[in-house]
């Protein structure tokens, strides 16, 4: 099943939804802990990305300076689409003020943003959906 190309739709139908919980970005020197889930894990050479709950990282003894609300858009988006992530950004940029961490996933696009800010982002990525139509 391929994803949606079309940016109008792609806002249009975007659907942001804030996932319960706090989330944080750490990283691990060689494999990751036993019993960890992250929802991101990106390797680096300088070592392992994790993005994971606040509760494990926390329990692990993970360092962190950023704690995240975690968006998920739940359109589906084609990997090789055009212009969402870039409108999305600019959105809570210009109109929130708001840093955005944005991960591709095969399905969806998901959003970290400022944990304590996250109702608000997701009422302005509402308001842009509701622009586009």
């Amino acid at each position: 099943m391929s994803g949606e190309r079309d940016l109008r739709r792609l806002l249009d139908t975007m659907r942001p939804e804030l996932n319960p919980g706090r989330y944080v970005f750490t990283t691990v020197d060689g494999p990751m802990p036993a019993g960890l889930t992250p929802v991101v894990t990106v390797a680096e050479d300088e070592g392992l990305t994790l993005v994971l709950s606040q509760e494990q990282a926390d329990a692990a003894g993970l360092s962190y300076d950023y704690v995240a609300g975690w968006i998920t858009l739940r359109v589906h988006s084609a990997l090789d689409a055009v212009g969402l992530t870039a409108a999305v950004a600019r959105e809570l940029a210009e109109r929130g003020g708001l840093s955005c961490n944005v991960v591709a996933g095969f399905h969806h696009d998901h959003l970290f943003v400022p944990f304590e800010r996250a109702a608000e982002a997701v009422a302005l990525l509402v308001e842009l959906a509701e622009r586009s139509q």
